[in-house]
């Protein structure tokens, strides 16, 4: 009975985390290789922009993706 309690818990705090946050403007500070999803107009619609933090010197990655197979690819990877 614990272990379905703490099941039921920890589901509850984790859900959370699995959603995708979609920003209105592209952060100034971003951690190296930490990503961000930004709606934005460069992005032609159903689209939005994931930018990719880069180390010192180095670019930041921009790519436009579409939102469901960004979220299908991450849910593949988790184990």
């Amino acid at each position: 009975m614990r272990s379905f309690a703490l099941g039921l818990i920890l589901s509850a705090v984790c859900a959370p985390c699995l959603a995708q946050t979609i920003l209105k403007s592209e952060p100034l500070a971003l951690a190296p290789y930490e990503v961000v999803f930004v709606q934005d107009a460069s992005c032609p619609s159903g689209k939005v922009l994931k930018v990719t933090g880069a180390i010192r010197g180095l670019h930041r990655r921009k790519v436009c993706v579409s939102l469901a197979a960004e979220q299908a690819s991450l849910a593949t990877a988790t184990p």
